[in-house]
Parts: structure tokens; sequence; C-alpha cells
């Protein structure tokens, strides 16, 4: 088998991944082109994948039941963005006089 390339979907368990990968096939009767996807379970040494990452996997010898692939290379880190802080003691309203138009005010 060849490499694939997918995006991570769950890192719940130690040292494995579960990786979505999709593929496409042209479906003869209808004449498009039809998207299908494989979940694959693969082996995540160093615990480095999070959900939502693209990573490059490579088929090897069966490790357990389900978990025949392995995480060579992360190709791209999802972008995770910390949530925001909560003012500390300053009220925003949201009132609407003629001089704000809709704007938000902090007072």
């Amino acid at each position: 088998m060849k490499p694939v390339v997918g995006m991570v979907i769950s890192n719940k368990m130690q040292k494995s991944v579960v990786v979505a990968v999709d593929r496409l096939f042209h479906h003869k009767l209808y004449n498009r082109y039809v998207t299908r996807t494989s979940k694959f379970m693969a082996h995540d040494e160093h615990n480095q994948c999070n959900p939502g990452d693209r990573v490059k996997l490579e088929p090897t010898r069966p490790l357990s039941k389900r978990k025949h692939w392995v995480v060579v290379d992360i190709l791209k880190k999802y972008k995770i963005y910390p949530p925001p802080t909560p003012n500390s003691g300053k009220e925003v309203s949201n009132t609407q006089d003629s001089s704000t138009k809709g704007l938000r005010v902090e007072r």
C-alpha cells in the first residue's frame, strides 16, 4: 500500500490517533466523482498530533487489532486559538443612542 494523507479526528488514546482519509472515485452510473471517507487508527509515538492536523500515514506491520498505520509526518498543524479572557471589571453595554448608532460602548 502507498502512503496516505488525512486529518486527525481524535487523539484521546495513548500513542494512537484516528485519522480520516478522503478519496475520490468515479461513479460509472452517475458519471460523477464521489467522495468517500475512511477512518484509520495510527500509531503516534510522541503524542504530537492534535485534532485538525493534516498528517501523512505509512502502512506498517499490525501493531494491534485495528492499528496498521504509523504517523510519519505532520504536514500542517491546526491553529488553536485560546478563549478570550473576560474583561476585568469593565461592563459592556449595548445601548443605542444617536451618537453611537448601534456600536458597543464601554463605560
